[in-house]
């Protein structure tokens, strides 16, 4: 970013996301000053800057969180789409190195461009650069990637860091033989917070939809939403509470049986109930599984 004339002998620009200050004139002309000098903290410009960079974090987050959804949500993007956010800095954090698949549902790669013409270049598991043209990708969630600790390994060698949690997104397996009629597991059930106030706070802090007694996360999963949703108390009780169980619903709110709750849909409610049940106070002595 160009720096800006801002007071008599500085200019400002934002750097790393925060305002910073150099000297414009004398000696020191160009040199970056440690800290904003305090004739310049209350200038319009400063505070113009400021609220850019607010902006900017703004932006950065909801780019981060639109990705995410379309890969909890395994929907169909656009690849010109993709070429047409990619400029955007915000976007190319969120978006590169997250593995994307094509035409070819065996086919994966980590993204690491889109180019004007909607042209995607992607770093297969061979290693290889690859050049792809699909009208679509879906960036997968974990649990539908086979050979996922393969994947992972690749990764690792290449160095790869996503911004948005996806090839190391903790992931749980339906197991076999549940019972045909049950709607609840309650492996996280029972972790005991001093509040309520407390558990559902560390829900929201967690990302995750506070909504009466209930801390919620949606998916869209098996072609439907599906909505995974942990007990957590009711609303305004002050005393001490604990984690409830675990259930799915439908789009009409009805109960989803355990054996028909699809595989991302059941990874996401798991890792909710556990995140939320990591939270919980530990007696010294008790019980820390």
């Amino acid at each position: 970013m160009a720096w800006l004339a801002a007071g008599e002998g500085y200019e400002i620009a934002l750097v790393e996301g925060k305002v910073a200050a150099r000297s414009a004139t004398g000696r020191t002309a160009g040199r970056q000053l440690k800290t904003l000098p305090k004739a310049l903290r209350d200038h319009p410009e400063v505070d113009r800057l400021r609220r850019l960079a607010e902006w900017l974090d703004r932006h950065e987050a909801a780019c981060i969180a639109q990705v995410d959804t379309w890969m909890v949500s395994s929907l169909p993007v656009p690849t010109a789409l993709l070429a047409q956010v990619w400029p955007d800095e915000a976007w190319q954090n969120a978006l590169r190195d997250i593995a994307v698949v094509g035409e070819d549902p065996d086919e994966v790669g980590f993204l690491r461009d889109a180019t004007a013409s909607g042209e995607l270049r992607v770093v297969n598991l061979d290693g290889e650069t690859v050049r792809l043209s699909p009208r679509t990708v879906t960036l997968p969630h974990p649990v539908l990637l086979p050979d996922l600790d393969d994947v992972r390994d690749f990764a690792a060698e290449l160095g790869i860091v996503q911004r948005v949690e996806q090839i190391h997104r903790p992931t749980w397996q339906k197991p076999q033989g549940l019972a045909a009629t049950a709607t609840e597991v309650r492996d996280y059930a029972g972790g005991v917070f001093a509040s309520r106030f407390g558990l559902a706070a560390r829900a929201t802090g967690l990302g995750y939809r506070v909504s009466g007694g209930y801390a919620t996360c949606k998916v869209r999963d098996t072609g439907g939403g599906t909505e995974a949703a942990v007990w957590i108390g009711e609303p305004y009780y002050e005393d001490e509470t604990s984690t409830g169980a675990l259930s799915w619903h439908d789009e009409n709110g009805r109960a989803v049986r355990l054996t028909e709750v699809g595989p991302v849909a059941w990874s996401e409610g798991m890792r909710m109930a556990a995140a939320l049940y990591a939270g919980r106070k530990i007696e010294e002595g008790g019980d820390a599984r």
